[in-house]
């Protein structure tokens, strides 16, 4: 499995089962609350509720009929009365960008609880710049009426779009701009760009994937080392989430081993942690070296970058003021007239020794 791949596995299951993972908390009644893509008959009673998903991103290639889209959708289809789901996959094979301008492509699926359709599509700009747009729409018939818990029974659940662009030259001619900070270059383009539904990041090393997730993330986004793997509550803090799954009562236990086989899984393994395992969760901070004599290249952002490090500066003059690396000082976080933060006050006066210069 990819990277990228257990990434968006990992983000599928967000939400699925929150502790205590029990089936009759009232947390776990109804599934997954990310992600969500309603049947059109209840999707349009609510400006909040969407019967689709569009995911579009910006690319930079030397030659569209040459260069391809990928489409790749995930979501968790229900099975069950509470949140039980099965994993679903529909895949939208390379296509020339060329090609797709022309003519979309547009795939339909059936499974046993939803229907749907998952269209891609290219849309050619200036300067090698290509817009391709992604859409996911829930076609599912149901009833009007629907109250929440009925509607998600024929809902895509967690919903999430991987797009992959390829070139026979590589990655060097063929690139997604980032959505969240894109370059200069593709500014005006990527105004254009309505996101539906979807919270598009770079997803890959050579940035030829982008992830469309159901939550806010940052470019590049990565999993920890240390992670023990999915306890579908990914966005707390996983040490205190596996000390509270050993303190499960036996009779919760005995709950969630009646219910669905990836919550028995999850607590299992939570049961193997051994101490040093729960060691490495406790947090780290890693500070890389910049390698002096790896080839400089340039960055999306355009700027210098040598090996995997920015190269930061020596020095940086502040309100009158030269700091240099290895200097000390004493720490004054905020300053005049900048609103501090909750976290502030644990540093105020404390001393230290400047390690790196960035400037953003």
């Amino acid at each position: 499995m990819t990277d990228v791949e257990e990434l968006a596995e990992t983000l599928l299951m967000e939400g699925y089962a929150l502790y205590p993972y029990t089936p009759g908390a009232a947390k776990n009644a109804t599934p997954t609350p990310f992600g969500i893509v309603y049947p059109p008959a209840y999707a349009v009673e609510s400006p909040t509720t969407y019967d689709h998903l569009r995911l579009q991103v910006i690319a930079e290639v030397s030659d569209p009929g040459l260069a391809t889209l990928a489409i790749s959708v995930l979501f968790l289809e229900p099975s069950g009365p509470r949140h039980e789901a099965v994993k679903r996959r529909v895949e939208l094979p390379a296509t020339p960008l060329a090609a797709l301008e022309a003519e979309p492509v547009e795939v339909d699926f059936a499974f046993e609880a939803v229907r749907g359709q998952v269209r891609m599509g290219a849309q050619a700009f200036h300067a090698g710049l290509v817009r391709v747009t992604a859409t996911v729409s829930n076609l599912t018939p149901v009833e009007t009426g629907l109250d929440r818990p009925g509607a998600l029974r024929s809902s895509l659940l967690s919903t999430h779009v991987i797009a992959r662009v390829a070139h026979p030259d590589g990655p060097v001619a063929a690139r997604l701009l980032s959505p969240t900070a894109p370059p200069e270059q593709a500014v005006t383009a990527t105004m254009t760009c309505a996101n539906v539904n979807t919270f598009p990041v770079l997803a890959s090393h050579e940035d030829d994937v982008v992830l469309g997730a159901a939550i806010v993330l940052p470019d590049h986004p990565q999993l920890a080392p240390e992670s023990r793997g999915d306890l579908f509550d990914g966005t707390e803090i996983e040490e205190a989430l596996l000390l509270h799954v050993l303190a499960l009562s036996d009779g919760e236990v005995d709950d969630i081993a009646r219910q669905d086989p990836a919550i028995r899984e999850m607590v299992r393994r939570a049961a193997a942690t051994t101490p040093e395992q729960f060691a490495k969760l406790r947090g780290r901070i890693t500070i890389k070296d910049v390698v002096p004599d790896a080839p400089p290249r340039e960055s999306l952002m355009g700027l210098p970058t040598f090996g995997e490090e920015l190269r930061g500066e020596q020095q940086v003059h502040v309100s009158g003021t030269t700091y240099r690396l290895g200097d000390h000082v004493r720490l004054r976080p905020g300053g005049d007239g900048v609103r501090r933060n909750a976290q502030d006050h644990l540093l105020d006066g404390r001393s230290a020794t400047i390690e790196r210069i960035y400037i953003d």
